[in-house]
C-alpha cells in the first residue's frame, strides 16, 4: 500500500523559513564537517554512493546545496541527451524533477545504458517509467523509493543483468509474478537484493525465484509474500530477515534451500504472530547446511524460540567454523541452564567450530550457560570474542572470573574481550584483551 502523500508547503512557509535571520548561520555552525574546505566536502561526497550522499541533506541546506551542484538536474539530463553510448546513470529524482525522470529512462533505453541507479525521496516516491523494462544492456540496476510499472508485453528480459536491487519499492497486485518474470529472464543474475518490497493486495501467491547462477541473495520483509526458492546450486551468500516467519509455512523448508550458502546472516529475534512453523518446533528434517562456514545471527537468549533456533541450526551446520551472535534484547523471560541446553546437544555438533563472537551480551544465565557449552565441546575453538551491552547483570571482572572457571575442550580457546566504547560501529575490534584459558 503506498504511504500517505507529505504534507503540502506552501511557498510563503518556505521562505519565511530561509528568511529567519541568522537561521542559516546557526545551522551551518552546528555542522562542523561544513567548514572544511570545498575540495575536502566535495571528496567526501564523490565517495559516497548515491543514496548515501542523499542522506546528507538531513545534516543542513549547506549539504543539500552541496549535493545538488554536485548530480544537478541539469548534469543527469545532459548526460542522458549526449550523442552516443551512455555507460552509467545514477540521479536523486526529488518531485520537482519526475517529469524529466521519465525522458531521461527513453533516451537511456535507446542509449543502451549498463547500469542505471534511480533514488527518490521516501515519501514520494517516483514512478518508474515502463521503457526501463526496454534496456536490455543493463547489468546493474538500483532503484531506491520506486514505484514499478507492470511488465510490458513481449517483454525480453534483461539479458545482460548481473545485480538487481530494489530497495523500498513498490508494486502493484500480482507483483509477485513480475518479480519472478524479471528474474527468471535475467539469466546471469549474481546479486539479488530485496529490501523492504510492498506488493498490493492481501492475498499469499505461489511464486519461486529462480536463478541458477545468483551468488548472493538479501531477502529483508515485514511482509509475507510467498517466498519460495528454488534452483540455486551457485549460492553462496544470504542475509535473511523475514519478520513473519513466512506465515504458517514451514520456515525450516524455505532454509533448506540455501543448502550451498557458505555465509548466512539470519535474523530470528521476532516471534511468530500466526502459527508459523519455526525452527524450534521442529525434528530437523530439513537438507542439512552441509556447505555453511560463516553464521550471523541478530537474535537473544531471553525466550526459548530463539535458543532453540541457534541449537537447530548447529545441529545442521556440520562444518561450520566462525559463528556471530548480535544480541538484540535483555531481558530473560525464561531460563534455559546448562542442563537444558546441554539436553539440546547432539554428537558431531561444532566439530568445526574455530571463532565465536558475541556482541552486546549482558552476562544472563542463558547468556553463561550457552558460551560454557561452547567452550566444554567445541574442540577446535581458538577464540571467543565478547563485548557487554549497555545493562548487565553482573560486574565485567565477575563475568570473566567465572568464564575463567569453564572447562574447555580446546587447549587453545581463548576469550577476547573489549569494552563496547572500544568498538567501532560495526563491533569491529579495535582494542582487545586476551585472557588465555588455563586448565
Amino acid at each position: 500500500m503506498e504511504p500517505p502523500p507529505p504534507p503540502h508547503r506552501h511557498k510563503k512557509c518556505r521562505t519565511a523559513e530561509a528568511a529567519v535571520p541568522g537561521g542559516e548561520e546557526e545551522e551551518e555552525a552546528k555542522d562542523a564537517l561544513i567548514s572544511l574546505p570545498p575540495d575536502v566536502l566535495d571528496g567526501v561526497l564523490t565517495r559516497l554512493g548515491l543514496r548515501d550522499a542523499v542522506r546528507t541533506s538531513a545534516l543542513s541546506r549547506a549539504w543539500r546545496r552541496r549535493r545538488a551542484r554536485r548530480w544537478p538536474p541539469s548534469t543527469a539530463s545532459s548526460s542522458a541527451a549526449c550523442p552516443g553510448r551512455v555507460r552509467s546513470f545514477s540521479a536523486y529524482v526529488d518531485k520537482l524533477t519526475t517529469r524529466r525522470a521519465h525522458d531521461w529512462i527513453l533516451v537511456l533505453a535507446r542509449r543502451g545504458v549498463e547500469s542505471l541507479d534511480l533514488a527518490s525521496p521516501i515519501h514520494n516516491h517516483l514512478a518508474v517509467h515502463s521503457s526501463v523494462f526496454s534496456c536490455d544492456r543493463l547489468a546493474y540496476l538500483n532503484l531506491f523509493a520506486c514505484d514499478i510499472p507492470p511488465l510490458p508485453p513481449g517483454f525480453a528480459g534483461f539479458p545482460n543483468l548481473r545485480s538487481l536491487t530494489l530497495d523500498h519499492v513498490w508494486l502493484r497486485a500480482g507483483g509477485e509474478y513480475q518479480l519472478e518474470e524479471i528474474i527468471e529472464n535475467s539469466p546471469l543474475l549474481e546479486m539479488l537484493v530485496l529490501s523492504g518490497i510492498f506488493i498490493d493486495g492481501d492475498d499469499i501467491i505461489n511464486w519461486v525465484i529462480r536463478a541458477p547462477n545468483l551468488q548472493h541473495l538479501t531477502i529483508c520483509s515485514p511482509n509475507d509474500y510467498g517466498w519460495n526458492l528454488l534452483d540455486l546450486p551457485r549460492l553462496r551468500s544470504a542475509v535473511i530477515d523475514l519478520w513473519d516467519y513466512l506465515g504458517g509455512r514451514d520456515f525450516a523448508e524455505f532454509l533448506g534451500k540455501l543448502l550451498h550458502v557458505r555465509k548466512l546472516h539470519l535474523f530470528v529475534s521476532y516471534q511468530p504472530s500466526n502459527g508459523a512453523k519455526i525452527l524450534e518446533t521442529l525434528p530437523c528434517t530439513f537438507d542439512s547446511l552441509k556447505s555453511l562456514k560463516s553464521l550471523k545471527l541478530y537474535m537473544d537468549f531471553c525466550e526459548l524460540p530463539a535458543i532453540l533456533t541457534i541449537f537447530c541450526l548447529l545441529r545442521n551446520a556440520p562444518n561450520l567454523e566462525k559463528l556471530k551472535i548480535m544480541i538484540t534484547d535483555n531481558e530473560q523471560k525464561v531460563e534455559a541452564n546448562g542442563v537444558f541446553q546441554n539436553a539440546e546437544w547432539t554428537g558431531g555438533m561444532c566439530a568445526n567450530l574455530q571463532i565465536v563472537q558475541i556482541t552486546r551480551i549482558s552476562w544472563l544465565p542463558n547468556e553463561m550457560s550457552f558460551i560454557e557449552l561452547i567452550l566444554s565441546k567445541a574442540s577446535l575453538l581458538r577464540t571467543i570474542s565478547v563485548t557487554h551491552g549497555d545493562k548487565c547483570l553482573m560486574s565485567n571482572e565477575d563475568a570473566l572470573s567465572e568464564l575463567l572457571k569453564y572447562k574447555r575442550a580446546s587447549p587453545q580457546a581463548q576469550i577476547l574481550f573489549k569494552e563496547p566504547d572500544n568498538c567501532d560501529e560495526h563491533g569491529g575490534m579495535v582494542r582487545i584483551q586476551s585472557l588465555n584459558m588455563g586448565i
